[in-house]
């Protein structure tokens, strides 16, 4: 780049920061983000990911940093890129750096017709759930699938399992894309494949979690009382994905993306498509190419499989619930929405109809109730959106538009975002003290490791309601309540 990027920042004053189009880049970048937070978050290395993707293919209207935004692979996490698939002859580009290596991996939200005092015991509860909910990186404790079950899910997504017995095929209305994303030939190599057997109903290790809550503050209480909320009610977030195949389905296209491009005057070549990067980690195929088509139809696949995964966590969720509390335990889904994905959408950018890819990594989709898309229960608040937060603190539930899109391509923060990295957070903080601090609160907590608490605790996290209210000041989707921990099981 021609001068620091901080030479081209300019304070909107609406919730955003923009980054003048300089350089390689073909459009503007903009951050969720205002003064006082860049300072508190100084690592400048997620900004430059969101300046080198402006220079995508292909790319329409801006570059976009939700306000979790940090360093990722590739694309920074939070980021939120479209290219127009009509762009050249064969597309704009595609990029399993835009998705990222676990595929669709999103949050479904459970909520129950109880509080805390119809609960006999939390501590035998959370003990059971631990019991019952497979945590941590090896898959183990996945339900046992056939071979042709598994090509059916990666096909079918969530309905597959509603048909093997697994969830309600009444949930399938309030799931992103009802549940299943389309494919054609849902072709994965055999690894993939062999580590897909094994893995579904596991919710993996990292930022995972199984976490029941109780609804805190109601901010929007006409929102809330749509979408049957109230404070202190139980409800419960499964944050979890396409585990060890979605990450092989990753690994094995940005590999054989990746070694199709060549270094050349200090950018990344590709010499099929002519395209030029300036990092190699966004090595895209156009979205029409043999190779895009490839990636797309098995991160379809993979996101399928996620889809699915969630579905019999939430199955077994369900089950502990009715053991513990009996008619009390039933748990019905809100909603369930992905958080790493590419998908084909309309949107109109500056006055233009787009046939557009739209990349959201480490982002949710926050779509107008008007949204084809919606199931008819949510017309008249806009889809909810899901944001968990960190263990010791608290997450919370917002809504999209009531109508309309809103300026990210209809997209909002995922999550609080690591302000920490995870070996910064292992060295300079204290699991066993977290967990004991934790459970002082009344917050029960069931880890693989100790490690895994240092890595996930709330001091390696951004603040959530300062997340909240960045996305809230910039209009990308309005805070319904808040949710604080309960019970939180991890790997």
């Amino acid at each position: 780049m021609d001068q620091p990027w901080r030479e081209h920042l300019v304070d909107e004053g609406d919730g955003t920061m923009r980054i003048r189009a300089h350089g390689s880049m073909k459009t503007d970048a903009r951050l969720i983000t205002d003064a006082d937070h860049m300072l508190r978050h100084a690592d400048d290395r997620g900004p430059e990911q969101l300046i080198n993707t402006a220079s995508m293919p292909g790319i329409v209207g801006e570059a976009w940093a939700m306000a979790d935004w940090h360093y990722g692979y590739g694309f920074p996490i939070g980021g939120v890129v479209a290219t127009d698939a009509d762009y050249g002859e064969l597309g704009g580009a595609i990029s399993p750096g835009g998705v990222g290596f676990d595929i669709n991996c999103g949050v479904r939200f459970m909520a129950l017709e109880a509080t805390l005092e119809d609960i006999p015991n939390l501590k035998k509860l959370a003990g059971r759930l631990a019991g019952r909910i497979p945590a941590g990186g090896s898959g183990k404790g996945g339900i046992d699938i056939k071979p042709n079950d598994l090509q059916d899910i990666l096909l079918r997504g969530a309905e597959a399992t509603a048909d093997l017995g697994y969830g309600y095929h009444e949930d399938l209305p309030f799931l992103e894309s009802k549940g299943t994303l389309g494919t054609d030939e849902a072709s994965l190599s055999q690894r993939a494949l062999e580590r897909g057997m094994r893995s579904l109903g596991t919710l993996g290790s990292g930022n995972h979690f199984l976490e029941l809550q109780t609804v805190g503050n109601v901010v929007d209480e006409k929102t809330a009382a749509a979408w049957g909320l109230y404070e202190d009610q139980i409800v419960a977030m499964i944050h979890s994905g396409s585990r060890g195949l979605g990450h092989q389905v990753c690994t094995d296209h940005v590999r054989k993306l990746e070694s199709t491009y060549k270094q050349q005057n200090g950018q990344w070549h590709n010499e099929d498509w002519d395209y030029t990067l300036p990092d190699r980690q966004l090595a895209a195929a156009p979205v029409h190419s043999k190779a895009g088509q490839s990636y797309l139809d098995a991160m379809n696949a993979a996101a399928n499989f996620a889809f699915a995964n969630r579905a019999v966590l939430a199955d077994r969720l369900r089950t502990v619930l009715r053991l513990e509390m009996g008619v009390d335990g039933e748990a019905r889904t809100l909603y369930d929405v992905a958080h790493n994905i590419a998908k084909m959408e309309d949107h109109v950018i500056h006055g233009q109809h787009c046939n557009c890819v739209v990349h959201r990594k480490g982002a949710t989709r926050a779509f107008g109730g008007d949204h084809p898309d919606m199931a008819a229960q949510f017309a008249n608040t806009g889809q909810p959106v899901i944001v968990p937060g960190d263990m010791g603190t608290g997450s919370w539930i917002m809504a999209g538009a009531l109508e309309g899109n809103n300026r990210a391509f209809g997209s909002s923060c995922h999550g609080a975002g690591r302000a920490l990295s995870r070996t910064q957070a292992k060295k300079t903080l204290d699991g066993k003290k977290l967990k004991k601090t934790l459970e002082e609160k009344g917050v029960r907590v069931h880890a693989s490791t100790p490690n895994v608490l240092s890595e996930e605790a709330p001091d390696a996290y951004k603040d959530v309601d300062e997340v909240i209210r960045l996305t809230a000041k910039a209009g990308l989707a309005r805070p319904v309540a808040r949710m604080n921990p309960l019970a939180v099981i991890k790997g």
